[in-house]
């Protein structure tokens, strides 16, 4: 039986209008994106299968180049639609992490620094940029890498916090393996970039690092 002979409030677009995003799955709501499945399988189990093979939403969605999208039957309309709902939610969280009055808290910035880097499956470093009541001027990749390891370079950090006329900044750089951990090198780079910093009075309030679970903030941990 396909989806269009359900029952109308069990199918996932109908079930959306009626009961809110939260009464679907995960598996329902990219469905809903899909918009449709294959012959002999329908859009939920289509999603089911996406999700069992990509093993994360983020790892399914953001990375084009993903085993998991180009499944048979998902081709470029459907891959399109699905990369397109997580840009626009990181550009929704982006917009609401610009709206607030002011920004410190590791709370405040680590889910949209997370969005913006762990489905990743190289390291990236990048810098959020503050003005001096801590309000989101801008944020910028500045350096990509393997799955080993990203070269930060000091002179183009101090560099970017110029040109944006920043007063304050927040590191975030993602560990491709999942462990949030940070390492010696992490501790070592931001001693260094914190000290050339100073130099040009741009404060470094956090570096976080994000794996596979809650970022982990140094500033927390004591090693700003």
């Amino acid at each position: 039986m396909s989806i269009r002979e359900w029952p109308e409030l069990e199918r996932p677009r109908e079930k959306l209008l009626a009961r809110g995003c939260g009464a679907l799955s995960d598996a329902e709501l990219i469905a809903v994106l899909l918009g449709s499945g294959l012959p002999g399988k329908d859009a939920i189990a289509l999603g089911r299968e996406l999700l069992a093979t990509g093993g994360t939403l983020g790892a399914l969605l953001a990375d084009p180049q993903n085993a998991a999208l180009r499944l048979r039957g998902i081709g470029p309309a459907k891959r399109a639609r699905l990369i397109a709902a997580l840009e626009l939610a990181r550009r929704s969280l982006a917009e609401q992490l610009a709206d607030r009055p002011t920004l410190g808290n590791p709370r405040d910035s680590g889910d949209y620094l997370s969005a913006q880097l762990r489905h990743l499956p190289y390291e990236v470093f990048g810098c959020l940029f503050l003005d001096n009541r801590h309000r989101v001027l801008a944020f910028e990749e500045l350096f990509r890498g393997t799955i080993d390891g990203a070269s930060v370079h000091p002179r183009e950090v101090v560099r970017a916090c110029l040109r944006h006329n920043a007063s304050a900044v927040i590191f975030a750089h993602n560990h491709p393996s999942g462990i949030a951990e940070p390492s010696q090198a992490d501790r070592a780079i931001t001693r260094e970039l914190r000290d050339a910093l100073q130099l040009v009075g741009v404060r470094v309030l956090d570096h976080l690092v994000i794996g596979g679970g809650a970022p982990v903030s140094m500033a927390a941990l004591g090693l700003i």
